[in-house]
C-alpha cells in the first residue's frame, strides 16, 4: 500500500525567528511606553534605548515612526476584533440577538481595559470614519473590520427575523440617496431601510463608547455601565431582540 506523504511544515529560519522575536519585543516595548508615558512617548529613539540599541538600527525593522504606529494600531485592531469575535462564538451566544449583546459588552471592556490603545484607535478622526468596512475588508485588521463585527449581527438579526423600518418616503431626499449608497457599498447585506436602522444602533454604541472611554460625562456620571446597559437595551429594541442580562 502506497503511504502518502506528510505535508511539509515550513520551519522558519533563524534569521527570520530572530527578526520576528525582536518585532514583538519592540512592539511590547512600544506598547508599555503608550500605556504608560502616553502617545508622545512611543519614539523610535526611546524604544531603542530599552533594547540597547541605536535608534539608526530600529530602523531596519521600520522604515519611520509613522510605519512603526500603523503596525502597532493594525495589532491593536487584530485583538480588539479578536475579543469581539470570541464573545459572539460562547456558547451562550447562540442567536443573532445574543450574540449582539456579548459583542457589545466585550467591545466595551476591551475599551475601558485598554483605554490608552483605544485611544490611539479612534481619536484619530480618519480611522473613525472608516469604522464600518466593506465586506471584503471584513478580516483584515482595520478600522473597517472592526465594525463589520457588529455590521454582521445586525445582518444576521435581519435575514432571521427581521425588525421594524422607516419608511424612507418621509425621509429627506439626500438621506435616502446615502443610504441607498451605503447599501451598495455593503452589497446589499443590509436593504436601505434597513441599513438606516443598523446606522442609528452604531451611532449610539460607538458614541456611547468613546464619551465614557474619554472620559467626556465624567461631569456627570463616574460609573457609566448603568448608562451603557441602558443603550445597550435600547439597541435591541431598535433591532427587536431581547437584551441579555449581563453574566
Amino acid at each position: 500500500m502506497q503511504m502518502k506523504s506528510a505535508a511539509r511544515v515550513e520551519v522558519p529560519s533563524r534569521k527570520e525567528a530572530q527578526r520576528a522575536a525582536t518585532l514583538r519585543e519592540i512592539h511590547t516595548i512600544a506598547r508599555d511606553l503608550l500605556v504608560h508615558n502616553g502617545s508622545s512617548a512611543v519614539t523610535i529613539n526611546a524604544i531603542a534605548r530599552q533594547m540597547g540599541m541605536s535608534g539608526p538600527a530600529l530602523y531596519r525593522y521600520y522604515p519611520s515612526q509613522a510605519a512603526l504606529i500603523e503596525a502597532l494600531r493594525a495589532q491593536f485592531f487584530e485583538e480588539l476584533i479578536a475579543f469581539m469575535r470570541a464573545a459572539g462564538e460562547q456558547p451562550g451566544a447562540d442567536t443573532p440577538g445574543r450574540r449582539l449583546n456579548a459583542i457589545c459588552r466585550a467591545l466595551r471592556h476591551w475599551a475601558l481595559a485598554h483605554s490608552a490603545e483605544f485611544g490611539w484607535l479612534f481619536a484619530d478622526p480618519v480611522a473613525a470614519s472608516r469604522a464600518v468596512a466593506l465586506p471584503h475588508d471584513a478580516h483584515h485588521a482595520s478600522p473597517g473590520a472592526f465594525g463589520q463585527v457588529f455590521l454582521e449581527q445586525v445582518a444576521a438579526i435581519w435575514h432571521t427575523q427581521r425588525f421594524p423600518i422607516p419608511d424612507l418616503d418621509g425621509m429627506p431626499t439626500t438621506q435616502v440617496e446615502q443610504l441607498i449608497a451605503f447599501s451598495s457599498r455593503i452589497d446589499g447585506l443590509l436593504p436601505p431601510d434597513a441599513a438606516h436602522v443598523f446606522l442609528k444602533c452604531w451611532i449610539r454604541l460607538y458614541g456611547h463608547l468613546c464619551m465614557e472611554v474619554f472620559q467626556q460625562v465624567a461631569f456627570a456620571y463616574t460609573d457609566m455601565e448603568p448608562s451603557f446597559e441602558e443603550c445597550l437595551s435600547e439597541l435591541c429594541a431598535l433591532l427587536d431582540v431581547p437584551c441579555e442580562p449581563p453574566v
